[in-house]
Protein backbone atom coordinates (compact mmCIF):
# COMPACT_ATOMS: atom_id res chain seq x y z
CA UNK A 1 0.00 0.00 0.00
CA UNK A 2 2.83 2.39 0.88
CA UNK A 3 4.39 2.17 -2.72
CA UNK A 4 0.98 2.24 -4.16
CA UNK A 5 -0.33 5.32 -1.80
CA UNK A 6 3.17 7.37 -1.72
CA UNK A 7 2.66 9.29 -4.94
CA UNK A 8 -0.54 10.75 -4.26
CA UNK A 9 -0.06 11.61 -0.61
CA UNK A 10 2.04 14.41 -1.29
CA UNK A 11 4.63 16.15 0.53
CA UNK A 12 2.92 16.57 3.52
CA UNK A 13 0.71 13.51 4.79
CA UNK A 14 -2.34 14.90 4.70
CA UNK A 15 -3.73 11.41 4.42
CA UNK A 16 -3.79 8.89 7.09
CA UNK A 17 -3.94 4.64 6.22
CA UNK A 18 -4.75 2.05 8.32
CA UNK A 19 -5.66 -1.29 6.87
CA UNK A 20 -8.48 -0.72 4.50
CA UNK A 21 -9.06 2.95 5.87
CA UNK A 22 -8.04 5.84 4.39
CA UNK A 23 -8.47 9.63 5.81
CA UNK A 24 -8.23 12.30 3.96
CA UNK A 25 -7.93 15.80 4.85
CA UNK A 26 -7.89 19.21 3.25
CA UNK A 27 -8.49 22.92 4.13
CA UNK A 28 -11.78 23.17 1.66
CA UNK A 29 -14.27 20.90 0.19
CA UNK A 30 -12.58 21.18 -3.30
CA UNK A 31 -9.71 20.02 -2.04
CA UNK A 32 -10.69 17.31 -0.78
CA UNK A 33 -12.82 16.53 -3.76
CA UNK A 34 -9.81 16.41 -5.66
CA UNK A 35 -7.59 14.23 -3.48
CA UNK A 36 -10.83 11.92 -3.10
CA UNK A 37 -10.81 11.91 -7.20
CA UNK A 38 -7.11 11.06 -7.50
CA UNK A 39 -7.38 8.22 -4.68
CA UNK A 40 -10.29 7.21 -6.58
CA UNK A 41 -8.78 7.15 -10.32
CA UNK A 42 -5.39 5.39 -8.71
CA UNK A 43 -7.05 2.51 -7.18
CA UNK A 44 -9.27 1.99 -9.51
CA UNK A 45 -6.40 1.91 -12.21
CA UNK A 46 -4.37 -0.84 -10.33
CA UNK A 47 -7.79 -2.85 -9.40
CA UNK A 48 -8.82 -1.82 -6.72
CA UNK A 49 -12.64 -0.11 -5.76
CA UNK A 50 -14.00 2.34 -2.85
CA UNK A 51 -16.56 1.05 -1.72
CA UNK A 52 -19.22 3.55 -2.44
CA UNK A 53 -21.61 2.67 0.34
CA UNK A 54 -18.90 2.83 3.03
CA UNK A 55 -17.58 6.46 2.11
CA UNK A 56 -18.47 9.30 4.87
CA UNK A 57 -16.67 12.67 5.46
CA UNK A 58 -17.17 15.01 8.41
CA UNK A 59 -16.27 18.47 8.47
CA UNK A 60 -14.47 20.01 11.58
CA UNK A 61 -14.64 23.53 11.34
CA UNK A 62 -12.08 25.27 13.47
CA UNK A 63 -12.21 28.86 12.20
CA UNK A 64 -14.19 31.06 10.77
CA UNK A 65 -13.40 31.02 7.29
CA UNK A 66 -14.50 28.34 5.50
CA UNK A 67 -16.31 27.07 1.97
CA UNK A 68 -20.28 27.33 2.00
CA UNK A 69 -21.84 24.31 2.02
CA UNK A 70 -20.78 22.18 -0.94
CA UNK A 71 -21.78 18.55 -1.28
CA UNK A 72 -18.73 16.30 -1.68
CA UNK A 73 -19.75 13.82 -4.65
CA UNK A 74 -17.88 10.96 -6.11
CA UNK A 75 -18.92 9.92 -8.97
CA UNK A 76 -22.21 11.88 -8.99
CA UNK A 77 -23.01 10.09 -5.67
CA UNK A 78 -23.07 12.13 -2.78
CA UNK A 79 -21.08 11.20 -0.07
CA UNK A 80 -23.14 11.48 3.34
CA UNK A 81 -21.93 13.80 5.78
CA UNK A 82 -21.61 12.81 9.54
CA UNK A 83 -20.89 15.08 13.38
CA UNK A 84 -18.56 12.66 14.10
CA UNK A 85 -16.91 9.07 13.64
CA UNK A 86 -15.05 6.69 15.25
CA UNK A 87 -11.26 5.83 13.83
CA UNK A 88 -8.79 3.45 15.48
CA UNK A 89 -10.68 3.48 19.13
CA UNK A 90 -11.47 7.30 19.00
CA UNK A 91 -14.38 9.42 18.77
CA UNK A 92 -13.72 12.73 16.11
CA UNK A 93 -16.26 15.42 16.10
CA UNK A 94 -16.50 17.56 13.43
CA UNK A 95 -17.26 21.01 16.14
CA UNK A 96 -13.62 20.11 18.06
CA UNK A 97 -14.83 18.81 20.98
CA UNK A 98 -13.79 15.40 22.82
CA UNK A 99 -16.82 14.69 25.09
CA UNK A 100 -18.01 11.73 22.93
CA UNK A 101 -14.67 10.17 22.55
CA UNK A 102 -14.27 10.82 26.75
CA UNK A 103 -17.61 9.09 26.96
CA UNK A 104 -16.79 6.39 25.31
CA UNK A 105 -13.70 5.70 26.87
CA UNK A 106 -14.62 5.74 30.06
CA UNK A 107 -17.84 2.94 29.07
CA UNK A 108 -15.01 1.28 27.85
CA UNK A 109 -13.47 1.23 30.89
CA UNK A 110 -16.68 0.53 33.14
CA UNK A 111 -17.49 -2.26 30.78
CA UNK A 112 -13.63 -3.92 31.48
CA UNK A 113 -14.18 -3.54 35.05
CA UNK A 114 -17.48 -5.26 34.97
CA UNK A 115 -16.02 -8.45 33.13
CA UNK A 116 -13.74 -8.64 35.71
CA UNK A 117 -15.84 -7.36 38.91
CA UNK A 118 -16.86 -11.17 39.03
CA UNK A 119 -13.64 -12.20 40.09
CA UNK A 120 -12.59 -9.06 42.08
CA UNK A 121 -15.74 -9.01 44.44
CA UNK A 122 -15.66 -12.89 44.61
CA UNK A 123 -14.92 -13.78 48.56
CA UNK A 124 -14.05 -17.23 47.72
CA UNK A 125 -10.71 -15.78 45.68
CA UNK A 126 -7.95 -14.97 47.56
CA UNK A 127 -6.29 -11.72 48.12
Amino acid sequence: MDVLSRHIQGEVLWCMLFADDIVLIDETHRGVIARLEIWRQTLESKGFKLSRTKIEYLECKFSETHDADIEVKLDGQVIPKRASFKYLGSIIQGDGEIDEDVRHHIGAGWMKFRLTSGVLCDRNVPL
